[in-house]
């Protein structure tokens, strides 16, 4: 805390801005989490808060693929500076050291944590290197039959962090009820999307071979077992009794592309969905579809959904953590059971059905979107948050 005196000046000159490092595991504008703690860390007040982005993974060991390097893009723009860690493995520990160091250096005000493995070290190493706050960002409760994952968050995390926030009021009841953090040290701060930029003209089921009037379904996200998109196939190869023609596009890469391709080739179905990688042009994407899916098997705040909403289109979705806390089902969209493909294809068939009603909900999601989860308003928070235990500790930030 010395270093706050060190920078005290007349009462005519301005403080020093607020040192922010914010700690994540992976660089990428293409995961969800990954994506909004990039976004945040490139969109603090640069007049108020000196932001730098701490990446424990990165350098990569080859070439970044597409959503690191749009990421760069993003940094580079945004004049934060970014540090990597170097770390290649779960054993990599020593790497953490460079965080501590990084940190005393820079005298740093604020250490943001995002996920769990850098909410565990981020605290860490907060703390040891005397940081005034800390704050450890969950964006979603998975630890079912991990009672060392709870055991961390209860004894290290939420102990160690000035707060834990969860992303959804579901996380935040589970972080209470299911792991026993005191309520007291527990935030519920809700995600935020920025709005869409205006889009080019484009006839994208043109470019895509799909005619007019088919009915066109979507999902968006990176392909892992958590993402349940072989649901989704199931789904579409039941839907296809009702509505032959029905074609979908799943928009996203990961590990689980090769066996997902197999699954549509097994249940027949090749030709009704279509894999298109990691994509740039998401927005143009979605205003060609007529209803957004997310098939998820748990999800926190998801901005794959925030991104449907801003769309305008109806959403059919599984009732999942924090999902309810967006969609309410029959205003929205729909939400149906986990693992169920045989409920996601009634509720897709449904609104296809019914596309005035789909549209109203479209209408009203994007609605929502706006007023209730807006990337600003998440940011402005934030930042107040910053000053607000920064001021707690003994020190007012900067003037806003």
């Amino acid at each position: 805390m010395a270093h706050w005196m060190d920078h005290a000046r007349s009462s005519s000159s301005p403080p020093r801005r607020v040192r922010v490092v914010t700690v994540v595991d992976f660089l990428t504008a293409q995961s969800g989490a990954e994506r909004l703690a990039l976004d945040v860390a490139t969109h603090l007040d640069p007049a108020r808060f000196e932001s730098t982005l701490c990446v424990s993974r990165w350098p990569p060991p080859g070439p970044p693929h597409a959503g690191a390097r749009e990421a760069l893009e993003q940094v580079s723009a945004s004049g934060v500076e970014l540090v990597g860690l170097g770390r290649r493995g779960k054993l990599d520990v020593w790497v953490w050291s460079r965080l501590v160091r990084l940190l005393r250096r820079q005298r740093i005000d604020v250490v943001h944590a995002h996920k769990f493995g850098s909410n565990v070290w981020g605290t860490l190493a907060g703390r040891l290197a005397g940081v005034p706050v800390v704050l450890a960002h969950e964006h979603t409760w998975s630890y079912e039959g991990q009672p060392l994952r709870r055991l961390l968050d209860r004894e290290l995390i939420a102990r160690g962090a000035d707060r834990f926030i969860a992303v959804s009021r579901e996380d935040q009841r589970r972080m209470i009820e299911v792991e026993g953090i005191d309520p007291a040290r527990t935030l519920y701060l809700p995600n935020g999307i920025r709005p869409a930029a205006p889009l080019a003209e484009r006839d994208v089921r043109t470019e895509l071979g799909i005619a007019p009037q088919v009915p066109l379904i979507g999902v968006v996200g990176v392909l892992r077992p958590q993402k349940a998109v072989d649901v989704l196939l199931r789904a579409v190869a039941a839907l296809r009794r009702e509505t032959p023609d029905i074609q979908a596009l799943v928009v996203g890469e990961g590990w689980e592309r090769a066996s997902l391709e197999r699954l549509a080739a097994e249940l027949s179905i090749e030709d009704a969905v279509r894999f298109l990688g990691h994509r740039s042009d998401v927005p143009a994407l979605l205003r060609a579809l007529d209803i957004a899916v997310c098939s998820s098997d748990y999800e926190g705040s998801p901005l794959a959904v925030l991104e449907y909403m801003e769309a305008g289109l109806p959403i059919v979705s599984t009732a999942v953590g924090g999902i309810p806390d967006l969609i309410e089902s029959g205003v929205h969209g729909l939400l149906v059971p986990a693992q169920d493909p045989r409920a996601l294809a009634s509720a897709l068939a449904e609104l296809l059905r019914e596309p005035q009603r789909a549209r109203e909900m479209g209408a009203r999601a994007r609605a929502r979107r706006l007023a209730e989860f807006d990337f600003d308003a998440m940011v402005r928070r934030i930042e107040g948050l910053y000053d607000e235990l920064l001021s707690a500790r003994g020190r007012a930030g900067p003037a806003a």
